[in-house]
């Protein structure tokens, strides 16, 4: 795969990812009174999904970078 196709690919794997988890954020906000272990659950994945579109966003600054090299 070239460099373009998977930079191409990874950006629209982070739109998806990052509409997803707002998605989350809204629907968590919007739950109301509900177990509160639940909501610290959900919020816990959250967290996990905003820490793997911060990975996917250093991956695409390596690749732009190794795009201008080239």
């Amino acid at each position: 795969m070239s460099t373009e196709e998977e930079l191409r690919r990874l950006d629209e794997d982070l739109a998806r990812l990052k509409r997803e988890n707002r998605e989350q954020r809204e629907q968590i906000g919007e739950m109301g009174a509900t177990d509160q272990f639940e909501v610290s659950a959900l919020l816990a994945q959250a967290d996990e999904q905003s820490g793997l579109i911060a990975e996917l966003e250093q991956r695409r600054e390596t690749l732009r970078r190794r795009l201008e090299g080239e």
